[in-house]
């Protein structure tokens, strides 16, 4: 299905179905003028997702040989379909930082996946389920499987469609490299997965990167100063005040943050698996232990994630022990 949402610039939308996926679809936007097309973000490396996506630039009569490919981030829900869709003449342009991370999973998949896995176990995580959510976590299941050639952008680098022109803003933390593109004149930011409206994105642990969620925090000082009066999220809707939504990201990890350090205050020496299950989640009533697997492991990412930050600041102490991270109030 395509949707026309917005004019002067003409702005599209493709929803491209994620089946069995709690975030239901990816926006993948389509800009056009002057007889140039940006797309932004693709869907998964399914034949449902790839199908919906060239059937969407078919209704818009846009030509990908022709076309700009950006991605937001390297995740498989905008990146998995990649060289099943371009052509050798598509010009892909992708934040430095991602592509490479990106680059790493696809051309060291297994070490990659492995190297995560065993973090999660150290985090507390049993084997039993490590082993159950490689079954079927579909970030690794649709992910990308061959590498593509791109142009690699940093923070501020420019792109022109027609008459149009829209900036990168590198707004890490989600990912690594994650970018925005925003629109100065227009006042209009394609926000990726940086600010979501009706769900929270997920900010995990990510190898190499010290403090994602402090990073996150920062992004979203970064683009609070943006002057934007149109904000287009890569999944689901957007139907209120970009800086409202900000503010209420910004409580929610307040609130986060105070309660881990409640936890492992009240109960010292819990690992990250059981600080987890002591956190409130959004999982319309089912409890810690009735989680699928896939949310309990962006659970336990995220948990991680806020451990980190409360460690980075002096609050809490990890202690290890026959190979297991266990934490404790300072």
């Amino acid at each position: 299905m395509v949707e026309k949402i917005y004019e002067n610039p003409d702005v599209y939308k493709i929803f491209v179905e994620l089946p069995e996926n709690p975030l239901k679809y990816l926006n993948c936007y389509v800009i056009k003028d002057g007889g140039e097309s940006l797309i932004i973000d693709t869907g998964f490396r399914r034949e449902e997702c790839i199908e919906a996506f060239k059937k969407g630039l078919k209704e818009l009569d846009v030509d990908i040989d022709k076309s700009i490919l950006f991605l937001t981030h390297l995740h498989s829900d905008h990146t998995g379909m990649v060289t099943d869709v371009i052509t050798e003449n598509t010009k892909v342009i992708m934040g430095s930082l991602d592509y490479e991370y990106l680059r790493r999973y696809v051309e060291r998949d297994q070490v990659a996946w492995k190297n995560s896995d065993e973090r999660f176990y150290r985090e507390g995580l049993s084997r039993e389920l490590i082993e159950e959510q490689q079954r079927v976590n579909p970030a690794r299941y649709y992910a990308l499987k061959d590498m593509f050639a791109a142009e690699t952008v940093e923070d501020g680098h420019k792109i022109s469609v027609g008459r149009y022109t829209l900036k990168c803003v590198w707004t890490p933390g989600h990912t690594p490299g994650h970018m925005c593109l925003y629109m100065e004149k227009e006042k209009i930011l394609f926000s990726g997965d940086h600010i979501l409206f009706d769900i929270t994105p997920n900010i995990t642990s990510w190898g190499g990167v010290e403090d994602s969620l402090g990073n996150y925090l920062e992004s979203l000082k970064k683009t609070r100063e943006l002057e934007i009066e149109t904000c287009f999220p890569a999944h689901r809707k957007n139907e209120m005040c970009v800086y409202e939504r900000i503010q209420q990201i910004q409580k929610h990890h307040d609130f986060r943050i105070a309660q881990t350090l409640s936890i492992i205050t009240e109960t010292p020496g819990l690992t990250a698996y059981q600080i987890g299950a002591g956190l409130s989640w959004s999982m319309r009533g089912r409890n810690w232990e009735e989680f699928p697997i896939q949310q309990k492991w962006f659970a336990m990412g995220e948990t991680i994630a806020h451990i980190d930050y409360l460690r980075l600041r002096g609050k809490v102490d990890k202690r290890e022990a026959d190979g297991i991270f266990r934490y404790y109030p300072i």
